[in-house]
């Protein structure tokens, strides 16, 4: 027998926030492709029409997760520390790329689904804004920030296809196959060479390589690479980048 001073707790009340907080967690556990309205209404406890209420449809549903990592993201750059100068601003454009990378390694799903979706949402375009910000604080012009922003392609928001690939089939036999390249070398002698000085890990996403030094390696040179045009353009350095 309860008490009688007991209080009965209530049932939290379904909102928009509880829909997509619903879906993120079966994404992270299950894919993407496990989305449904069923699914999400299942990890919620409450019947599938009952979502219509807060989100208009299954791409409503899918626009909007897009948009949940995306202010994930924007939160992880808001709280890093400022550029201190200008100068900075290799430092703060990379702070901001592998805050972004880290987000997304936490839901990998999250790529396919801003790749795919197609919209400029406001959470896109204040990432985009607070990138951009940091080049023309810098002093690099809107026209040469709208060609980085090109150059840096998906690497702005922290991935690259060729180095993301969480949950990717590990090789069946890693060792045998870089055995079986190196044996090519008098076919394949530059290949072969890069194969011999590879360093297998077995953690690594991708097989052979370190995805994460792969893609602060790429980073650093697009980094790297701008700082001298930017200089060269300015007339602060005699690098040539690029062609004239």
């Amino acid at each position: 027998m309860s008490h009688p001073d007991a209080v009965i707790p209530r049932r939290q009340p379904l909102s928009r926030d509880r829909v997509l907080a619903a879906a993120v967690l079966v994404a992270d556990r299950e894919g993407l492709s496990s989305i449904t309205m069923r699914s999400v209404a299942d990890r919620l406890g409450v019947e599938a029409m009952a979502l219509y209420r807060h989100v208009a449809s299954k791409d409503d549903l899918l626009d909007s997760l897009a948009d949940v990592v995306i202010g994930e993201i924007n939160a992880a750059c808001d709280a890093l520390p400022e550029a201190r100068d200008g100068a900075d601003w290799r430092g703060a454009l990379r702070r901001r790329i592998l805050a972004a990378r880290s987000t997304l390694l936490r839901h990998p799903w999250a790529p396919t689904l801003i790749g795919t979706r197609g919209t400029m949402s406001l959470e896109l375009m204040r990432y985009f804004d607070g990138f951009s910000g940091v080049m023309v604080e810098a002093g690099f012009s809107i026209d040469f920030v709208h060609h980085a922003l090109h150059a840096f392609g998906t690497r702005a928001l922290g991935w690259a296809p060729e180095v993301f690939q969480p949950g990717a089939p590990p090789l069946e036999d890693p060792d045998a196959a870089l055995e079986a390249v190196a044996a090519l070398s008098d076919r394949l002698p530059y290949v072969a060479r890069v194969v011999e000085q590879l360093l297998h890990d077995a953690d690594t996403t991708v097989g052979w390589c370190d995805d994460q030094t792969e893609f602060e390696f790429g980073l650093d040179v697009m980094l790297d690479g701008l700082e001298a045009r930017r200089l060269r353009e300015s007339g602060g350095g005699s690098e040539h980048v690029g062609t004239d």
